[in-house]
């Protein structure tokens, strides 16, 4: 039988807290997210305006082919993806960021994820056995981005890094 994943990935709260700028939501945009995520190269089939606008599509190669849909989005609140990575895992991924009073920004990332094969089964029990591995990746690939002026091939993390993201 495979496996239906619930992981609520927080980065912020018990796990960190990154002194990000007021912007902190456009680092979880589909292009944001180059600045701190090396190799994270998004492709858009058909480019439009805003690329965080619902049914905007992309699509990424740095851990295998995926399909990326923006479901929802209220920036710079929240954005929500549908992604699919054939016979692999296909889920949602929800990205919500919060200011604090001790001038950080709190992003909680949640992903959503459902198997589609043995293979995506295996990844999605490994990505559930390195959750707090994966957290730490994602905290020092933003803190380096963001030390370094965060521009496009900042340090951050690789195609080799773990999850299904």
């Amino acid at each position: 039988m495979l496996s239906h994943v619930d992981h609520a990935l927080g980065i912020g709260a018990d796990v960190q807290r990154l002194p990000v700028p007021a912007d902190a939501f456009d680092l979880f945009t589909p292009s944001g997210e180059r600045r701190w995520a090396q190799g994270w190269d998004p492709s858009f089939p058909a480019p439009r305006d805003d690329e965080t606008s619902p049914g905007a599509v992309f699509q990424t190669e740095h851990s295998g082919p995926v399909t990326w849909i923006v479901v929802a989005c209220e920036p710079p609140r929240s954005i929500m993806y549908a992604n699919v990575s054939q016979n692999d895992r296909a889920g949602v991924i929800r990205v919500s960021c919060e200011p604090d009073h001790h001038g950080t920004t709190i992003a909680n990332v949640t992903y959503e994820m459902t198997a589609l094969s043995d293979k995506g089964d295996a990844r999605l029990q490994q990505f559930a056995a390195n959750y707090q591995r994966y957290l730490a990746h994602w905290e020092r690939a933003i803190r380096d981005a963001l030390s370094a002026g965060g521009g496009a091939g900042a340090p951050g993390h690789s195609a080799e890094s773990p999850g299904p993201a």
